[in-house]
């Protein structure tokens, strides 16, 4: 039994969330965070000294943090050749996808594009539209790679879209100019059609919006 700590409306925990659902694992989810706190109570903080969601459990197993790094175990341990290849050629070609994601594409997204949007101030009157402009190179690159797909690893999919695929729900349903990626619109698409995306990605996060 898989144990995770970490609020519903985390892009973090819900790559986790969704990742133990597309393999079929058991797990119970704690709200911890956000609204709910408790992330910087001894106990937590034994388990995730940066007082952060998600930690994760895996039965009696040390806590784990940092969401790709759990996805990447959870793939490991439970996924197929599909999901996790165990050729470290062939695997390093879609992680580099999702590191990119999470040191690009996410940071660049979440904090000039996202939080803007939800009402923390963004810096100047232009700041805002000069990082939409920034992001769209970004999205195209991600387009040009997904191209036919159907899924980062080809046929399907796998561990890399676990965290690729998490940034798309808010990216495509705040309200902003983006660029034109049909490879990357269909691809999304793809994902809405998937339970576990729908059930664990396709959060509302209007409780995070910020009200003045």
């Amino acid at each position: 039994m898989l144990t995770v700590w970490g609020r519903a409306t985390s892009s973090n925990v819900q790559a986790v969330m969704w990742t133990i659902a597309e393999l079929g694992l058991e797990s119970e989810r704690h709200d911890r965070g956000h609204a709910f706190g408790g992330l910087d109570t001894p106990d937590y903080l034994a388990m995730n000294p940066n007082g952060l969601v998600p930690t994760v459990r895996d039965g009696d197993g040390a806590p784990m943090w940092e969401s790709a790094a759990i996805v990447r175990y959870l793939a490991a341990a439970y996924g197929d050749e599909k999901f996790w290849p165990r050729d470290p050629a062939a695997r390093v070609q879609l992680d580099m996808w999702a590191e990119w994601i999470k040191t690009t594409f996410a940071p660049h997204f979440g904090m000039r594009v996202f939080w803007p949007l939800m009402g923390k101030a963004a810096g100047g009157p232009d700041a805002l539209d000069t990082s939409i402009d920034a992001l769209k190179p970004l999205a195209i690159r991600l387009s040009v790679r997904i191209g036919e797909g159907p899924y980062i690893g080809g046929q399907s999919i796998c561990f890399a879209d676990m965290v690729i695929g998490v940034q798309l729900y808010r990216y495509y349903t705040l309200d902003f100019d983006r660029a034109k990626t049909p490879a990357l619109d269909a691809y999304y698409a793809r994902l809405c059609e998937r339970p576990a995306y729908r059930e664990h990605v396709m959060v509302s996060y209007e409780s995070l919006r910020i009200t003045k």
